[in-house]
């Protein structure tokens, strides 16, 4: 049995992130793979079973951040508009400090992969946010709506305000972007607004 390499698997992971967000789930052999991170096809196979487990184990590690740094400071029992402005700067700061693992976590969104990749790492965090929901329902914070346009209300302006800022640009003409707190606060507060029963 070889010997496991920290290094080495971290060069893996990594070089499967930067290839998956720059050539898509299509982009990733694992001849290129282990070209790009200075080791054989074979020393591939002693972390992931093939392509698919790499795939998801790179999801799960990356979600597992995301959803901490999400959580931070965060109860489900806060009222609605406290615990969505916390979810909102964590969400920012954590997408702003890694970019490239934002556009993995969308890609995988709309791949086939992503409903068993969520089952195996979101449960916990999904009850989480099932629970703020209720809760900000039952006390009359928030209006009952389809949970995909509670999502596009509330998160989606979000992460598009971090991709202007990412691209350093907004809409054709409007010349350079950055995202500051005052615009974000600006956005929330409109969000909050629209979400009111």
């Amino acid at each position: 049995m070889r010997v496991r390499d920290p290094r080495k698997e971290k060069a893996i992971r990594d070089q499967a992130l930067a290839m998956i967000v720059k050539h898509g789930f299509d982009g990733l052999s694992m001849q290129k793979l282990a070209r790009a991170a200075h080791v054989s096809p074979a020393t591939i196979y002693i972390y992931f079973q093939d392509r698919e487990d790499l795939i998801l184990k790179l999801y799960a590690e990356i979600s597992e951040r995301m959803f901490a740094a999400t959580l931070e400071n965060f109860d489900p029992a806060m009222a609605f508009d406290e615990g969505l402005k916390v979810q909102w700067i964590n969400r920012a700061r954590y997408f702003l400090k890694h970019p490239m693992e934002m556009h993995f976590m969308e890609q995988i969104r709309f791949s086939p992969l992503h409903e068993r990749a969520f089952r195996a790492t979101g449960c916990k965090f999904n009850e989480l946010m099932k629970a703020f929901v209720r809760n900000a329902i039952q006390r009359k914070q928030l209006v009952r709506v389809p949970v995909e346009v509670y999502w596009s209300v509330a998160f989606a302006p979000l992460y598009q305000l971090v991709k202007f800022h990412m691209h350093g640009k907004g809409l054709p003409g409007t010349g350079t972007f950055v995202l500051d707190d005052k615009t974000m606060l600006l956005t929330l507060d409109l969000v909050l607004k629209a979400l009111k029963p």
